[in-house]
This record gives C-alpha cells, structure tokens and sequence, in this order.
C-alpha cells in the first residue's frame, strides 16, 4: 500500500480527532476541541451521517470492535463492542514516577486474555465468516495509550541498551509564545520526573513494546485478510487518531499542535491502484479518509463534508497536491503545514512557523524573520 508521511489529525486528542475523521465535520464547524466538550450539543455533529452508517445504508455489513469513536455517535454498526482497559497490575504504580496513566511495566493476564487482543479476534471472526454483501469492519485497539502494560515479550524485543532517545533541546522554548508555552501545561511536571529519574530510556522502550503488541494484533487481522478470498478486493486502512510526545518540547503524550502530536500514522492499500511499498510526503488530512472512501467505493458524500479526495495521491503518490492538514486545538488555536512549513496560530497575534526543511523539530520559531 501507500504510506503517507505527512498524514495529520483535525485534532491532538481522542474525541475531536475521531468525531471530526468519522463524521467529516471539521472542529472549527463542530466546536469539538477537546475529550471535555459536550459532545451531544454540537449541532453540526447532531445532523451528521457516521462514515459506519453511510456505507451501513449503501448496503454494507458494518461490524467495529475496540475504541473507534470514542464518544460519538455509534449509529451505523449493525455490530458493535467497545473498548475497555485493561487491569492494572497488582500493586501498580510500578514506576516511581507513575500515577494513573502515566505509569508502565509488564501485564498480569495472558496476552489472548486482553481487550485489544479479544477485538483483533472479533475483527478476524467477522472477515472470517461468510459474506452475502460487502463489509465494512473496523479494529480500534486501546494501545499504546497510557499506560502502558503489555506482556514481557514486547519489552524484550527492544533491549534498553540498543533504545533511541528523542533528541531534546534545553533551549527549545526560548522563542515561542506565552500560550504555546501553557499548552504543556501539568505534563512538564511529569516530563521532569521522568528525565530527573533516569528513566527516559524505560519509558521510551514501554513505548515501543506496547506498539509492538498493536502492531501483532493488527498483524493477525491482515494475515486473516490475506488468507482470506476478500483479500484482492478489500481496501485496508491503517490509522492512530493523533501522534505522540515522549518528551520532546517538554511535553508528554498528546494535547499540542507541534509535529509530534500532530502527525498521524495512515498507510492505505487499494486493490488496482496503490502499489507495494509506495510513499507519498504530500501533506493530508484524516479528514481526508471519509470523502476518499465514498469515492472509491462508489457512493455520494453528504455536502457538508470537509477534507478532499486523496485518490489521486493514491494514483501517484508524487502528484501535485495543495495541503489539507490543518489540526485545531483548544479556543480556535490553528496549526497548517505544508511540505517545507508549520504555521500556528494562537491568540492575540501569538504565532510560530517552522522551515521544516531545515528544522526538522521545530526548535527555531521562525515567527519573526522578516525573510
């Protein structure tokens, strides 16, 4: 399939991110910026048809399991199980740093006996069994939110002495604004802990086996594809809702519009049209997905959805293409990027650009050169 590089959520947290990418509204026409917002009085969201029951309508079987739309509507599924976390182990906290969710180590209850585990065998069952119509199945795993507590196995295959730290810069919040400082906000403190407590390294391998893990259990619903007589006719999508801080701007998990919580993973394979292996950097959307979907599929998508078409991106991945990854965040604050820039605005004339093509972190707020 295609790998997009520069695939960007509508916003860095769980609800806004999936409310927008499964309803096509935008934050900005929601008002949906945050995991608090009410959802149920958004009345653009109230009116909205779910990608689930568009493709639900057009006759497809439609079946999801695990965490999808995490609050929004689950109208569509003609079979639907949510989430649920996983136990902590006894006597968690295990760090002595951890607290809630900001903890990690290894899992107390055999790997089939956890939720992610159990929606990977339900999607499989569902591709499995026979189909008079075509499908719509979706896989949504829990991990690698926080915390993260997985099975021994995954921490193994990253020994702590071959782990990558993200590369920090002590003086990277030298030059932006007062409100791009706040947006850290209560994770700075837990940030400090971490690096004060020698424990960068374990975390950052925490990271990588729970990954892992999700990487088997999606791993195992593909496999059940391929071996499957649906597999040259099945188009196979493969997202995260937003990315992820470990550390970097002094900053952990989600919540901010820099590149690390912004970017998203998306590869996409499309029978007769992706080829192996193909990467494309232009920069898109997940709000792109739903009217790429009705496209390719052959149906009518509502008028009001936002987002564009990355079909042809899917025809040739070097096509030109004017980006449409823009994420929202909090009171309006707006983040655009482009192949080479990362425009963010705030409040009260309070910006930052970026010159990607030479600052790859985003350390140098290039805001107020005048070139």
């Amino acid at each position: 399939g295609l790998v997009f590089t520069n695939a960007y959520c509508a916003s860095p947290f769980c609800v806004p991110s999936r409310s927008a990418m499964w309803s096509g509204v935008s934050p900005h026409k929601s008002g949906i910026y945050h995991n608090q917002t009410n959802i149920a009085a958004s009345e653009p969201l109230k009116s909205a048809v779910s990608l689930f029951k568009l493709f639900q309508d057009a006759g497809y079987y439609t079946a999801g399991y695990g965490k999808i739309t995490h609050g929004w509507s689950d109208r569509g599924f003609d079979e639907k199980i949510n989430h649920k976390r996983d136990p902590r182990p006894p006597g968690a906290p295990i760090q002595s740093v951890g607290a809630g969710e900001q903890d990690w180590g290894t899992i107390h209850i055999p790997e089939d006996e956890m939720n992610d585990t159990l929606s990977a065998d339900r999607a499989i069952a569902a591709i499995e069994k026979e189909h008079e119509k075509p499908f719509f199945v979706v896989c949504g795993t829990f991990n690698p939110h926080m915390a993260w507590f997985v099975p021994q196995k995954y921490y193994d295959m990253f020994p702590l002495d071959e782990v990558t730290l993200p590369e920090l810069n002590p003086n990277d919040f030298d030059d932006i604004p007062p409100l791009a400082d706040e947006v850290v906000g209560g994770k700075r403190k837990f940030t400090n802990k971490v690096l004060e407590a020698g424990l960068h390294k374990s975390a950052v391998q925490a990271y990588l086996a729970t990954t892992a893990y999700v990487d088997a259990q999606h791993g195992r619903v593909i496999d059940a594809l391929e071996k499957s007589p649906h597999r040259d006719n099945t188009i196979v999508v493969f997202i995260s809702d937003h990315g992820f801080h470990l550390a970097e701007k002094d900053h952990w998990q989600k919540g901010t519009l820099w590149q690390e919580a912004t970017n998203s993973m998306l590869m996409v394979r499309v029978p007769g049209i992706t080829e192996p292996g193909g990467v494309t950097d232009r920069c898109v959307s997940l709000q792109d997905l739903y009217p790429t979907l009705v496209e390719l599929c052959g149906l009518s998508k509502p008028s009001y959805v936002d987002g564009k078409s990355f079909r042809p991106l899917l025809e040739n991945p070097g096509e030109e293409w004017e980006s449409t990854a823009i994420s929202y965040l909090y009171d309006q604050y707006a983040s655009i990027r482009t192949e080479r820039y990362r425009f963010t605005r705030y409040k009260e004339g309070q910006v930052e650009l970026y010159d990607h093509s030479k600052d790859p972190h985003e350390w140098k707020n290039e805001a107020d050169n005048p070139e």
